[in-house]
């Protein structure tokens, strides 16, 4: 599975709420909040997170997060994406291996501390409007960040170290759980620990019938009940239950319920 394409360094800053749905964190993830707030659900959790606060997500989930910025102000962040690369690299210099469970959860907040306020620090003069890094400095940066995380917060290290892949889980309460995020059926059958082969096979099997047309039947039903039963405009609904586009979303709703969602909502 290919990692996301984003700066390993991201400086992110935002005048108005932002909610673009979902994300999947393909690394694990260091981050400080300088302004503004966001919540993130992930696992059915809801994590919220402040100014001042340093944060940490561990790899290979979903998550639904929106990006408050305080009033008249901006919402401003960074981020530290910490590759496998660097953790198999740090690994062999230093001998660090996982030793037991991970029993951390999936998103967790940092105590404060002079490391890793120093190391925040340390990023500002070297961020830009267009996140661009010397490629030797990112590398040294994001090494420094996981020795600090090691230093501060010695439990990450059975985390950091677990180069293991997502084992194979509970098809049907995974997809019931999860069926909201818009990702590709080649993320789902990773995150379930199935090959695409398998993964639809076994979906075939649980479901009887295909993940896209089930995704599509489970996603559509609930923005009709949240459009006729709760009252919601379809112009927020869709990005709620899974659509990207609002226009795809309103021909799909057509097909499937014979009138638009908005002939049923505001």
């Amino acid at each position: 599975m290919q990692a996301n394409k984003k700066p390993s360094i991201l400086y992110s800053c935002y005048s108005q709420k932002n909610s673009e749905g979902e994300q999947f964190i393909a690394q694990h993830n260091l981050g400080f909040m300088i302004s503004g707030s966001s919540e993130h659900f992930i696992g059915g959790k809801k994590f919220v997170f402040k100014p001042g606060d340093f944060r940490f997500f561990k790899r290979n989930q979903l998550t639904r997060w929106t990006k408050f910025p305080p009033a008249g102000g901006e919402y401003r962040s960074i981020s530290i994406s910490i590759d496998q690369d660097t953790l198999h690299s740090i690994s062999e210099e230093y001998n660090l291996k996982a030793t037991g469970l991970d029993n951390v959860a999936g998103a967790m907040l940092l105590a404060p501390n002079s490391l890793l306020k120093n190391y925040i620090d340390s990023l500002g003069p070297y961020l830009d409007g267009n996140n661009e890094f010397n490629k030797g400095l990112t590398n040294l940066k994001i090494k420094e960040a996981v020795m600090v995380l090691l230093e501060t917060n010695p439990e990450l290290k059975n985390v950091l170290f677990d180069f293991s892949e997502p084992g194979k889980l509970d098809l049907e309460a995974y997809m019931n759980e999860h069926y909201k995020f818009n990702v590709d059926i080649n993320r789902f059958a990773y995150l379930t620990g199935r090959s695409l082969a398998a993964f639809k096979r076994d979906f075939q099997k649980t479901f009887n019938t295909s993940p896209n047309r089930w995704l599509q039947q489970k996603r559509l039903a609930d923005a009709h009940y949240l459009i006729s039963e709760k009252g919601w405009k379809s112009s927020d609904v869709y990005l709620e239950v899974g659509f990207k586009d609002l226009s795809h979303f309103s021909f799909a709703f057509k097909k499937a319920y014979g009138i638009a969602p908005s002939r049923i909502g505001g």
